[in-house]
């Protein structure tokens, strides 16, 4: 069973320091009670993997505005001129890595691999300091996977085990994360009884996660 607890007791857990992941797009599919949480109690020294940083004053954005990042590894940050100018500042230090080989990356952690080899970067900045392996007459280069301490993920639906079902465009990274991170906090809109999810639906199953955050009126 999933341990269901208030917003801010799970913002609580999450140390200062640690390496999280967020799921989302843009903020559609972030937790965004979480990340409100995260600011409210001061969290800072964060590492913060992603897609992206959103937009200031939203989603994760709002960890961006309001200091808590220290590092992020997402695909671009081309829409929040915030975390542009701390990185230019060097206040927040940033690697960008193409889409789908961050993905893949999350996906190499989860799964124990030991990286992948993509072509994406052959011959630009994202080659340097990285191992290129040549196979079949085609040159790659080796990604290490990622890991975190934390992910956090949003979903439509929960039961009381802890089976995850998105919402349409709102799965893109939250499948992929909590297979690669140590604890997995899972931000949802509906709290059903067992049973009450076709197993169908089932996207993450609830082995893999430790914590449902509870409603707003939730006093159990």
């Amino acid at each position: 069973m999933s341990k269901v607890l208030q917003v801010d007791a799970l913002a609580a857990l999450i140390p200062d320091g640690a390496s999280i992941m967020i799921g989302g797009f843009m903020g559609v599919g972030s937790p965004l009670r979480l990340i409100d949480a995260l600011v409210a109690r001061g969290a800072h020294d964060l590492t913060i993997i992603a897609n992206d940083t959103a937009t200031p004053g939203f989603a994760i954005g709002r960890l961006i505005d309001a200091g808590c990042v220290a590092r992020v590894i997402a695909s671009h940050i081309g829409l929040n001129p915030v975390t542009q100018k701390a990185m230019i500042a060097g206040d927040i230090a940033v690697e960008l890595v193409p889409q789908g080989t961050l993905a893949e990356r999350i996906r190499a952690g989860g799964f124990g691999l030991g990286g992948i080899l993509t072509p994406t970067g052959v011959g630009t900045i994202v080659q340097e300091g990285k191992q290129v392996i040549e196979s079949d007459g085609v040159t790659y280069l080796l990604e290490k996977p990622l890991k975190a301490d934390f992910a956090l993920v949003k979903a439509m639906t929960a039961d009381h085990c802890g089976n995850l079902e998105y919402s349409l465009t709102a799965r893109n990274f939250n499948p992929l994360m909590p297979m690669a991170a140590a604890t997995v906090i899972a931000e949802v809109d509906h709290i059903v009884p067992l049973g009450g999810m076709t197993p169908d639906s089932v996207v993450t199953p609830g082995v893999l996660v430790d914590y449902l955050v509870a409603k707003e009126n939730h006093h159990g």
